[in-house]
């Protein structure tokens, strides 16, 4: 199949950036020499030709309020996840994981208070008995005031070193090293779970219809392994066999880290 010219000049196709009507804050997709998005491939100082293409991501924008970059990247990063992170840029990776620390707290509080909403709902004499005991009640807070932060840690862990284990497998089959991007990638997916979870599905179904609402259940299976082969495959430059087998390191690498850590929390649960 003949590649489109943008390929053959170095560029990295982008699609039509999904964003929501309240939210105007897209991604940009710009060249770094010239400033156009429509750049058909500048000269560089050296008389080069180069793309110059770069993607900024929202988060990472001086204007618009924290909610609306935020939103806007994480909505990027799982609706328009292919795009996103085929082309995501380096850059420094404290802004990215600013992100995640962000973007992990609010899916974690929301989850939070949704199962909580449903517990007292299916038994209320139970959370009255929490409410009203001073021991129940202390010993409830401290669980959430330790817990949340653990886990919201442990989210920002996990997403960082399934990416850094996606790059390491890359690497070793001829890929170009990135481990600073990789990094990136790994803490701006941390949006997945803020628009997979109770914010995310309430804000998109508002904002985007029921159609797109429900998208998400699919997406939240989905997107990790559909990021993982796209990061590969357009910022590690492996074909398409060797990017595929470096998704798999990814995952495997995900679901080690996940059995280490239930078994870990079994051991000190029973102490």
């Amino acid at each position: 199949m003949t590649k489109p010219a943008s390929v053959e000049r170095g560029f990295v196709p982008i699609e039509e950036e999904v964003t929501d009507s309240a939210f105007e804050v897209p991604a940009a997709v710009l060249c770094a020499f010239c400033g156009r998005s429509d750049c058909p491939g500048c000269f560089a100082q050296d008389g080069e030709p180069h793309s110059g293409v770069v993607a900024i991501v929202p988060w990472e924008r001086p204007e618009g309020g924290a909610w609306s970059r935020l939103w806007a990247t994480a909505n990027a990063a799982t609706r328009g996840a292919e795009t996103f992170f085929a082309a995501i840029p380096d850059g420094p990776v404290r802004p990215a994981l600013r992100f995640a620390v962000f973007a992990e707290s609010v899916a974690v509080v929301s989850l939070l208070l949704a199962l909580c909403a449903l517990a007292a709902a299916a038994l209320p004499r139970l959370a009255l008995e929490v409410v009203l005991d001073p021991g129940l009640r202390h010993a409830a807070l401290r669980w959430i005031l330790v817990g949340t932060p653990a886990v919201v840690v442990w989210m920002v862990l996990a997403h960082g070193l399934h990416a850094v284990a996606v790059e390491a497998a890359a690497r070793r089959r001829g890929g170009r090293p990135c481990r600073r991007r990789a990094w990136r990638f790994g803490l701006y997916a941390c949006g997945w779970d803020l628009m997979t979870g109770p914010v995310g599905f309430a804000g998109t179904l508002l904002t985007a219809g029921w159609r797109a609402a429900a998208q998400l259940c699919w997406l939240s299976l989905a997107v990790p392994g559909m990021a993982s082969l796209c990061f590969a495959r357009g910022v590690c430059a492996l074909p398409e066999p060797a990017a595929r087998r470096a998704r798999r390191w990814g995952s495997a690498a995900g679901t080690l880290l996940a059995v280490v850590t239930a078994l870990a929390v079994g051991v000190l649960a029973s102490l």
